[in-house]
């Protein structure tokens, strides 16, 4: 139940200004969806940085140099690893081969201790679930569209995963869980947000951007690779262990399997709000399917 976030300024017609208003109310709108951190990644003098803090985005002051044209971001609620200690948050840094990255994840992994037994990966000081994506990477030697499919194929649980590489390439990795991309191709400019409302919202509070984007569509199974120049590559990884033809609801059809995960990671979070798992369970005996329930948790209603 975290948020991926950022923007790819691929024509540099923003203002170091406007860039940074534009990260400050995507983050700020993030917060919908976790606020026990909140991290950056960015490229700047040619080399990858990392920003991120135990806070949520509203007591985060934002930073960007003057070169900086492609952000990665990402707000935390936290399921595994403290987020106090602030290794355990997104984004997280690696070296996979030659490429120097930054990788977030946006749901839950449940296999990251038998896929770190199996592939005889060292133990972490991290304990977050989600660093068991960076592992396979640093593993695998590379960071490629072949790499990030053995990934994804890898993991069972919940996910979409962004990775920026030191090169100022931006990779989506659409699992089960939403992400929405729009484009303005006038403007140069590539922004995202895990769901359309929180970047809706985040969008109508820069009166800078005054074209109507584009939907870049991204479906479960999609690896979308952007350069800093602003061009685009796609590939797939096999989703048949995660989905049937598109992703759970709300934003699509749900297999068994994967309501089953979807519930698991909302009894996950429910403390976070107050609640208890045995609260979800009362209320899928009542009736409510699971994105009606993820709705009340955001809204922190008193149903339960």
């Amino acid at each position: 139940m975290c948020c991926l976030f950022g923007i790819l300024d691929y024509k540099g017609n923003l203002s170091i200004r406007q860039k940074t208003r534009l990260v400050t109310e995507l983050a700020v709108s993030a917060e919908d969806r976790g606020t026990d951190a909140t991290g950056i990644a960015y490229i700047s003098g040619g080399r990858l940085r990392v920003y991120k803090r135990p806070l949520p985005a509203h007591r985060m002051r934002f930073l960007l140099p003057a070169d900086t044209s492609v952000v990665m971001g990402h707000t935390r609620m936290a399921t595994q690893g403290n987020a106090k200690h602030n290794y355990n948050n997104h984004p997280f840094e690696a070296t996979a081969g030659k490429t120097h990255f930054a990788l977030a994840h946006n749901g839950v992994i449940f296999n990251d201790t038998s896929l770190r037994r199996s592939h005889r990966l060292p133990e972490a000081k991290i304990e977050t679930d989600s660093y068991i994506c960076v592992q396979l990477l640093k593993a695998s030697g590379e960071l490629s569209s072949k790499s990030l499919a053995s990934m994804a194929e890898a993991l069972l649980g919940s996910f979409t995963v962004t990775v920026l590489g030191e090169n100022g390439a931006l990779w989506f990795v659409r699992g089960d869980n939403p992400m929405t991309l729009y484009q303005y191709p006038d403007l140069g400019l590539y922004v995202y947000a895990s769901t359309k409302q929180i970047l809706t919202r985040a969008l109508k509070r820069c009166s800078f951007l005054p074209e109507t984007p584009v939907d870049v569509p991204l479906t479960c199974g999609d690896i979308l690779r952007l350069t800093s120049a602003g061009k685009s590559s796609r590939s797939r990884f096999d989703d048949s262990s995660i989905a049937y033809d598109v992703c759970y609801a709300p934003w699509g059809a749900v297999s068994p399997l994967d309501e089953l995960a979807y519930i698991d990671e909302l009894k996950a979070v429910a403390r976070s709000f107050g609640y208890t798992p045995q609260s979800i369970d009362r209320l899928l005996e009542r009736g409510y399917m699971p994105e009606e329930i993820e709705e009340m948790l955001y809204e922190t209603c008193g149903v339960m």
